[in-house]
């Protein structure tokens, strides 16, 4: 089940435990033994298995205890692009260009184009 598809936070919290609690016996071990290993309360594995609410240092402890804690990378990433900000960024940049463009017609007159110059005109 994919925690985005649940509805509250109570079922996510509910599939959080019941994913703990399956990694935890895959690896054959008790609860006291994963909250020693962990370094956090026998208790705390409980509720977190039962999809109780626990800090967030004590999931972290757990979840690096069980090898899972790579996988917050996924779900936190550093950040994220969104299409409104890449659009935002292009406009910028091409208000840019047209503003030195502009600048450097004002600042060098003699290559501003004039009319009755063009190449090749007799007179």
């Amino acid at each position: 089940m994919r925690l985005e598809d649940l509805l509250t936070d109570g079922a996510v919290l509910a599939e959080i435990g019941r994913r703990v609690e399956r990694h935890r016996l895959q690896r054959n071990w008790t609860q006291a033994q994963l909250a020693y290993e962990a370094q956090v309360g026998r208790a705390t594995v409980q509720r977190v298995e039962r999809g109780q609410s626990v800090q967030t240092l004590s999931l972290v402890k757990l979840l690096r205890q069980l090898d899972l804690l790579t996988a917050l990378d996924g779900a936190l990433p550093e950040s994220i692009e969104l299409p409104i900000v890449e659009l935002e960024r292009a406009q910028r940049h091409d208000r840019k260009r047209a503003r030195v463009s502009s600048k450097r017609t004002r600042q060098d007159p003699e290559r501003a184009w004039r009319w009755g110059e063009e190449s090749g005109a007799d007179g």
